[in-house]
C-alpha cells in the first residue's frame, strides 16, 4: 500500500489491483482513472475519504480511513445545517 496524498488517508496497492474499474465507477470525486486494465490515482488530493472505493474493491487494493477528514466534516455540516463544511 502506498499513500497517494498528504491531505488524506487514501492508500492504493497497484500490485493487488486487477483493473476491474469499480473504484472509477463509485468514486464521487474522480480520484481514479482507467487506461485499458490499469487503474491510476489521478486526483489523490480530491479524496474525501467516503470509503466507497475501499468497500467496493473486491481485491483489497484500496485502503482509506472512511469517516475522517472532509467526509466527516461534510456529514457534520449537514447534520448541524451549516452552509459549508470546514475540511481542515
Amino acid at each position: 500500500m502506498v499513500g497517494v496524498s498528504a491531505l488524506n488517508t487514501l492508500k492504493f496497492d497497484a500490485e493487488a489491483c486487477t483493473g476491474c474499474g469499480i473504484c472509477v465507477d463509485v468514486c464521487p470525486h474522480g480520484v481514479f482513472a482507467q487506461n485499458s486494465r490499469t487503474i491510476y490515482v489521478v486526483h489523490g488530493d480530491a479524496c474525501m475519504e467516503c470509503g466507497a472505493c475501499q468497500v467496493n474493491c473486491p481485491f483489497g487494493a484500496i485502503q482509506v480511513d472512511s469517516g475522517v477528514g472532509c467526509a466527516a466534516a461534510m456529514i457534520a455540516a449537514a447534520l448541524t445545517r451549516k452552509q459549508q463544511a470546514t475540511c481542515g
